[in-house]
């Protein structure tokens, strides 16, 4: 296990596990890894090659993901992707390739690799099975919800399309994770009634007290 402290965030869509994780590794001085990017990255690196098989997209699967919370950098076969991960057609897209155990395998290795290599004081590395199953040892594992009501409100996705909205992503995480119940050894950060400020300081808070 590394010796940094390791803060492990997961949970469902639009709980702000991202803003607040991001944030929070600001004020610490920690590194922090989207995991999440990932699996977007990857997702848009299988829409360009398929041509070729699973197999043999990961063995050649060229990428590069920042961990400095101040200068977000996302790169697949030397291209900049940071800002078309964030678009709504990876969007769709990503959900299904984030099911496949082989991405998922590649996805986790590739966490553990990044939190080993960190230099700073600690990381936070936030999303899907992370405190379960990528970092179980971490100093801090956290389920960081909401009410499903103040995630879409959050994400100013009420109305939108199915395909697209929090609502089909829950839908389609709830195949794979289990975003309501804490597993044991995981800490519940329920942010419902919290605005973003008081959620950050209640993780970090969390942090103190085991670190």
């Amino acid at each position: 296990m590394s010796k940094i402290v390791v803060v492990a965030v997961d949970g469902p869509a639009g709980s702000g596990k991202s803003s607040v994780s991001k944030q929070v590794a600001r004020q610490l001085g920690f590194d922090y890894l989207d995991t999440g990017a990932g699996y977007r990255a990857f997702a848009i690196y299988h829409e360009n090659n398929q041509q070729l098989g699973l197999d043999k997209m990961i063995a050649e699967y060229d990428y590069f993901i920042s961990v400095d919370p101040d200068n977000p950098l996302v790169m697949v076969e030397g291209i900049d992707v940071t800002e078309e991960i964030r678009s709504e057609r990876v969007s769709k897209l990503v959900s299904a390739i984030a099911r496949q155990e082989m991405v998922r395998k590649l996805q986790f290795d590739d966490a553990r690799m990044r939190i080993a290599a960190s230099t700073k004081p600690g990381i936070v590395v936030e999303g899907r099975d992370i405190t379960t199953v990528v970092a179980p040892d971490a100093t801090l594992k956290v389920l960081l919800t909401a009410s499903q009501s103040v995630r879409l409100e959050r994400r100013g996705l009420e109305g939108a399309e199915p395909s697209v909205n929090i609502l089909a992503r829950d839908l389609s995480d709830s195949q794979v994770v289990d975003f309501i119940t804490p597993a044991k050894g995981v800490s519940l950060l329920d942010t419902t009634e919290m605005n973003f400020q008081q959620s950050v300081a209640a993780l970090i808070t969390m942090i103190e007290e085991v670190s």
